[in-house]
């Protein structure tokens, strides 16, 4: 099975500091992607080429597309969380002439591309999955690490909290959510435990939900190579952020959006969201929609796993549209 991690990537590089009030701490490390040269092979870069990187988190794989997009090229980069947009646009202010900054979920990109009078685009980048930035603020509530509201939104705007499915959803949603989105072989017992916790007081804080799921499985299964709540975290994660089927609506509209020799570029973290990719890839070929440039998925090197442990699952995807 492949193994569940919590995020992208990556390796310090540098500090900024942003003056207008955030819910992130004020002060930040930039982090380098996973896989970028793969990534900027696989994508086929040339100057006044239009692309669209659609989770840009914070900018790493943007800022290392661009320079090979000029000088008439266009960068589209959407993301879900307006915070990383902020952050980001100060990234890559050099380049701001080639940059359009879209605050929307990569589910939407034909209506993105049509607002923006774009019919089709030369390559699409999806790095799906948590940013590390979400990852390490304790106030996003994405990791059990550190203590933090039981949140998990990418879209810090959404109305569903991961506090709202543990404290409201049934027990058989509950445990079906995390067998489904978790891959966790101890669903049911864990849905029980958070059921009869919540009759008491509602559950509100990661490190609190974190430790009720530990308790509940076996002896066991509470010192192995993940933490015990791991898969429980990524089954709400997935849930509250509806990522699944986001995945599922974009891969099945890259027919359309992409330009004859155009080629789509999946980054994925987690055995869900590969199969997803492997199998959609697999099926458009057959259809004579592209042609699959990864028989298997790209690894990251040892190298780079040994600088960046995050990288560890993350495997690369890529397709080219047929003419």
């Amino acid at each position: 099975m492949t193994m569940t991690v919590e995020c992208d990537v990556d390796w310090h590089i540098g500090v900024v500091r942003v003056s207008r009030p955030m819910t992130a701490q004020p002060t930040f490390a930039w982090h380098q992607p996973v896989m970028v040269e793969a990534v900027l092979n696989f994508l086929n870069l040339r100057p006044g080429a239009v692309i669209v990187d659609g989770t840009v988190g914070t900018g790493g794989h943007s800022l290392a597309i661009l320079p090979r997009l000029l000088p008439h090229g266009k960068l589209v980069v959407v993301d879900r969380d307006r915070e990383a947009l902020a952050l980001v646009r100060q990234r890559l202010a050099e380049f701001e002439p080639q940059v359009t900054y879209v605050s929307d979920n990569y589910r939407n990109l034909p209506v993105i591309l049509e607002r923006l009078g774009l019919s089709h685009v030369d390559g699409v980048l999806l790095d799906v999955g948590m940013s590390s930035m979400q990852v390490d603020h304790p106030g996003r509530g994405f990791s059990f690490s550190k203590e933090g509201p039981l949140d998990m939104r990418m879209d810090p705007g959404q109305a569903l909290t991961a506090e709202a499915l543990v404290n409201e959803r049934p027990i058989d949603e509950l445990a079906w959510m995390l067998e489904s989105f978790g891959e966790e072989r101890f669903a049911h017992r864990i849905a029980q435990r958070i059921v009869q916790e919540r009759r008491r007081h509602p559950l509100t804080t990661t490190t609190q939900l974190a430790n009720l799921v530990a308790q509940s499985v076996p002896p066991r299964a509470r010192h192995g190579r993940l933490h015990p709540a791991t898969r429980t975290f990524q089954a709400l994660r997935i849930a509250v952020n509806d990522e699944l089927g986001a995945l599922q609506e974009v891969l099945s509209v890259f027919p359309n959006v992409l330009s004859p020799g155009g080629r789509a570029v999946l980054l994925t973290y987690h055995s869900l969201e590969d199969r997803l990719v492997k199998r959609t890839f697999a099926e458009g070929a057959q259809h004579g929609f592209w042609t699959v440039l990864t028989k298997k998925p790209l690894r990251p090197t040892s190298d780079e796993i040994t600088q960046n442990p995050r990288a560890r699952s993350s495997k690369l995807r890529a397709v080219e549209r047929r003419n």
